[in-house]
């Protein structure tokens, strides 16, 4: 049971359009999305970033690996589910996934730019130049650096979100490893 109200007709009035967008997007409305719709400034932001990240250089596979390493190392189920469905839906591999989930990858782009979103997890961004730099070797230019570091935020934010209000798992269960 949710900490938080979960009931999108209790959700404030501001919410209800993107709530709306979310429903037409999912076919459903994620428990997540209707926890966070108690704000809708954080819904909007929350709905915000999926939209442009989604819309960046670096690809929705990779965002969802990116997403589902985070989730196992934050120990969010409900992150780890959803995103290893929808790393499954931009063509990832469920073995694909499931390696991202400890921050591997048998594509050396991949799993660099997996270690580098745990790194920043781990060490709370405190990373240095040759960190920066194995991206680079890795073939990333700064534009994707940049986003990456945005796909790190926005899933401390989303795993924050579900693990404090320990929102229920609507998606199908993945284990945490």
């Amino acid at each position: 049971m949710s900490r938080i109200n979960t009931d999108t007709h209790l959700a404030p009035a501001a919410s209800q359009p993107l709530l709306q967008q979310i429903q037409q997007a999912f076919g459903s409305t994620p428990h997540m999305f209707k926890a966070v719709a108690n704000s809708p400034a954080a819904l909007k932001s929350m709905w915000a970033s999926f939209g442009a990240l989604g819309q960046g250089t670096l690809g929705a596979q990779l965002g969802e690996q990116i997403a589902v390493a985070i989730a196992n190392r934050n120990r969010c189920e409900y992150c780890l589910a959803a995103h290893t469905v929808l790393g499954q839906k931009a063509g990832a591999s469920l073995a694909a996934m499931s390696a991202a989930q400890v921050g591997e990858s048998e594509d050396p782009r991949t799993a660099a730019a997996l270690r580098f979103a745990l790194k920043v997890v781990e060490q709370r961004a405190h990373i240095d130049a040759t960190d920066v730099a194995a991206l680079r070797d890795a073939g990333f230019k700064d534009e994707q650096v940049v986003e990456i570091m945005a796909h790190v935020a926005l899933n401390l934010f989303t795993n924050y979100i579900n693990v404090a209000f320990d929102v229920p798992v609507d998606f199908p269960k993945v284990a945490l490893k």
